[in-house]
């Protein structure tokens, strides 16, 4: 069958990216506790596109991801060289988005239950290999200057710390959310008693964090892991008392 995308273009301008995004595929992820587990990806695949060629086979797409098994830094290396084999390509791109699920117990009464996590690989090839890391987290932050003014009680409210690295070797996902929540005023649970509200209520008023606190505390930690090369770290605060979100960010490097 004649092939279109194979025909020589004109116009003398080659496209970055060409691909598929948002395809959905079950996948098999790795877990400190329990070595792996299963979820569902949310992906994002494209290759470089040379100035002379019409089109790329966008079912090679299907065909290459059909195939994934295990994600991990390995794999997923290969999966971008098969992209630029089978596409005939020079460069090729991919994003797997993926909830991750993580056991939390209450902190009294001891209660399992599991909290899910968004997490997320970027990566790339060209003549090198550039995977990125990405964890956002769910976590508790209680204003310092409303504890300060105030006689009794400061508000507090959900915050979301983003952590972006790029790893010489293996970091797991549960150390970036530990890092989190360690930064934060408290951690947050998916199952609580009354005992446990109350701890976590009090702990929270005893470790008052701004949004610019949470980032700089998560940037330490991250600076003292000599296998992360380059992070960057983003705090998003939805306020209670405000109609907005507050938010903080740093990268690895950057000076003022």
């Amino acid at each position: 069958m004649i092939d279109i995308q194979k025909e020589i273009d004109t116009r003398d301008i080659a496209l970055k990216n060409v691909g598929i995004k948002d395809f959905k595929w079950p996948i098999l992820v790795l877990d400190r506790e329990n070595k792996n587990q299963r979820t569902i990806a949310n992906i994002d695949a494209s290759v470089g596109l040379c100035h002379n060629i019409k089109g790329t086979h966008m079912s090679r797409f299907v065909e290459i991801i059909k195939e994934i098994k295990e994600v991990s830094p390995k794999t997923i290396e290969e999966i971008l060289e098969n992209m630029m084999v089978k596409l005939d390509s020079k460069s090729a791109y991919m994003k797997i988005e993926f909830d991750y699920f993580i056991k939390k117990v209450s902190p009294v009464t001891e209660i399992e239950a599991l909290s899910d996590i968004k997490c997320r690989y970027e990566a790339s090839k060209e003549e090198q290999f550039k995977l990125l890391m990405g964890v956002t987290i769910p976590v508790i932050t209680l204003c310092p200057c409303s504890k300060a003014i105030s006689k009794f009680g400061a508000h507090n409210q959900r915050a979301i710390v983003d952590i972006l690295v790029d790893m010489n070797s293996l970091v797991w996902i549960e150390e970036m959310v530990e890092i989190a929540e360690e930064s934060a005023s408290s951690p947050v649970y998916p199952l609580l008693k009354r005992k446990d509200e109350k701890h976590v209520t009090e702990q929270s008023y005893l470790k008052p964090r701004f949004v610019e606190d949470v980032v700089r505390e998560v940037a330490l930690r991250l600076e003292r892991n000599k296998r992360i090369d380059w992070y960057s770290v983003k705090v998003e605060s939805i306020e209670s008392i405000h109609n907005h979100t507050a938010f903080a960010y740093t990268e690895k490097g950057y000076i003022l």
